[in-house]
């Protein structure tokens, strides 16, 4: 009974792979909007104000930072969750995935999560007029807790590599 149980148990990391499959659908149809932005941006680049086509660029970069982000949760999760996406021929082209542990990831996120926070905010910055002041307040707060975030992060995790050593 319990060998079956087991079978199962681990058999049921597969029912993530849906969730993987539909982030990678997800970022297929993100792709498209991007495609749509980056023509927009294009058409308007001579024609447009240099602070609003920095905005519009600001724009761009956000975009390419979340589907980076995606990407990396797909496939650093399905390589340690799921299955191992390479073997020793593939190592050497994709060794950077065995490389994301989970505390790799978390603070790969944090880090990517303050990038997008930091070009939201610069981008009200710009246009500051067009927000009212809580807003703005509420903007650098939530920017404040992400910073906040991942250096409580950093710190739990050198905390956890200097207990793995051994030392004080």
């Amino acid at each position: 009974m319990q060998a079956i149980l087991d079978k199962v148990i681990l058999g049921s990391r597969w029912i993530l792979a849906v969730f993987f499959l539909g982030l990678a659908a997800a970022l297929v149809i993100y792709a498209v909007h991007f495609l749509a932005k980056l023509w927009k941006f294009a058409a308007g680049a001579l024609a447009g104000d240099a602070t609003q086509l920095l905005i519009d660029l600001l724009h761009l970069l956000d975009s390419a930072l979340v589907a980076s982000l995606v990407v990396m949760v797909a496939i650093s999760s399905y390589d340690s969750l799921v299955s191992r996406l390479t073997n020793d021929e593939q190592e050497r082209k994709a060794s950077w995935v065995s490389t994301i542990d989970p505390g790799n990831l978390k603070i790969k996120l944090s880090t990517a999560l303050i990038a997008i926070s930091s070009i939201h905010l610069l981008q009200i910055f710009m246009d500051v007029r067009e927000y009212d002041d809580r807003a703005i307040m509420w903007a650098v707060v939530i920017h404040t807790m992400f910073l906040l975030g991942a250096i409580a992060l950093g710190l739990l995790d050198r905390l956890t590599a200097l207990s793995k050593k051994g030392k004080p």
